[in-house]
């Protein structure tokens, strides 16, 4: 039923609001209900999310003291609700009984009138209690964020702002190991997929419409992965060579590793290495299915295991963990999670890394940086504070389309129906 699709909603919003993250919750969520109502479910806490910071302004200015704790859901609730009334197609009075009803499901019958008189006020206020929200709240960011954005980016921030809050195209890598970007689009055609080929990476195409990955064309054999476009590019811009050792340092859920592995099928070896052992276990399963072979390897990047001690690679690929603030349109919760006290200790971690890491990198090497952040605190003012700090690194020049150059690397920005937002800096070892 509809009342326990908003529910389900309900309840991974106020998640997120309680602190944790929507892959957390959202699974659960999508298992419980009907195969027919998934997709509404993740419509409504993606959209939601996306929309949150805007939201819960709004929602501030309707409610006479905010709710407790315990009621967190009934604020996901009139979220949930209010987003509809916004963004949806769904008929006012229709989204207003919808959101109403799912008090029953959340067993609290008591809210169904302080719901109904909310989301009413809204409508008739709609107007004056939009025009009353500062600027930051009215483009859906956390303060901190949109005015980072406005003043590390002037030029390209209302881009950015409208790509964050729009759902991202669905992007597809092919297999050049399988077929090529031509044959993979008749196949697409023929069996009714509209797509066409990617602005950036050779190998990239994106669909018109999102679909179910396993409605595409042999993607269970491997001739095909879902992977964004600007995140297609570590594996060309890394470069690999026929008999080269190479190390993903930071590798899951593994489409970069496999990428690479797909470009130069002729390496001496590749390890996958992820401090997060459940995390490593998808990459195992994407390269089970693609067919590729890796050695994995549970380790933390900025200390790495004995099992590399004295391992020596021809390059090494470091996707640092980061704010994932140019993710934010996959990752809506990251408007609700993440703080600007973040980014500090965030950096600082990218920096360890980096170290550690540098060791292993055979002299003549190369290690290629990336973040999914727009942020240089921890893109190009990372690099150049490892430059000022490592005599033998040297920065090599990257080319690159539709990015703009920083002090030390290149940035791709996220752009409402384009790729993610990615940074990469290519550092050469001293020989």
């Amino acid at each position: 039923m509809s009342a326990d699709v908003r529910a389900a909603a309900a309840r991974v919003v106020a998640a997120v609001i309680g602190g944790l993250s929507l892959n957390q919750v959202l699974q659960q969520k999508l298992n419980g209900v009907s195969e027919r109502d998934r997709a509404l479910l993740q419509q409504l806490s993606y959209g939601t999310l996306r929309q949150s910071p805007r939201l819960e302004a709004i929602l501030n200015q309707l409610l006479d003291k905010p709710l407790r704790n315990k009621d967190r859901d009934l604020q996901g609730l009139l979220m949930c609700g209010l987003y509809q009334l916004d963004s949806t197609r769904v008929p006012d009075h229709a989204a207003v009984a919808a959101t109403v009803g799912a008090t029953r499901a959340l067993k609290k019958h008591w809210a169904k009138g302080m719901i109904n008189a909310v989301l009413r006020r809204y409508l008739r206020e709609r107007e004056q209690l939009t025009q009353a929200l500062d600027e930051a709240a009215a483009a859906s960011h956390p303060a901190w964020l949109f005015q980072a954005i406005c003043t590390q980016w002037p030029a390209a921030a209302a881009d950015i702002i409208d790509a964050n809050n729009h759902q991202p195209p669905m992007t597809v890598r092919i297999n050049c190991g399988q077929t090529s970007r031509e044959n993979y689009l008749r196949r697409l055609k023929n069996h009714g997929i509209a797509a066409k080929a990617g602005s950036l990476g050779e190998h990239a195409l994106q669909l018109q419409a999102p679909i179910d990955v396993c409605d595409l064309p042999d993607f269970s054999t491997g001739s095909v992965s879902v992977q964004d476009e600007a995140a297609q590019m570590a594996a060309s811009l890394l470069n690999a060579a026929a008999g080269e050792r190479i190390l993903d340092a930071c590798a899951a859920p593994g489409g970069k590793a496999c990428h690479i592995l797909e470009l130069q099928p002729e390496l001496a070896e590749l390890i996958a290495m992820d401090i997060d052992k459940l995390r490593l276990q998808k990459v195992s399963e994407n390269l089970q299915r693609l067919g590729l072979r890796s050695t994995l390897i549970v380790g933390d990047a900025a200390n790495p295991p004995a099992a590399l001690q004295g391992a020596s690679f021809d390059r090494i690929l470091v996707d640092a963990p980061c704010s994932a603030s140019g993710v934010i349109r996959r990752h809506p919760d990251v408007k609700l999670l993440r703080r600007k006290s973040d980014i500090a200790p965030l950096a600082h971690q990218q920096l360890r890394i980096l170290h550690g890491l540098w060791p292993l990198l055979k002299p003549g090497g190369t290690l290629l940086y990336a973040t999914c952040s727009i942020l240089n605190e921890e893109n190009s003012e990372v690099v150049q504070r490892f430059l000022c700090e490592q005599d033998d690194a040297q920065l090599s020049d990257i080319e690159m389309a539709n990015s703009e150059a920083v002090s030390s690397g290149r940035q791709l920005l996220p752009s409402h129906g384009g790729g993610d937002g990615l940074f990469y800096a290519r550092l050469i070892k001293a020989r």
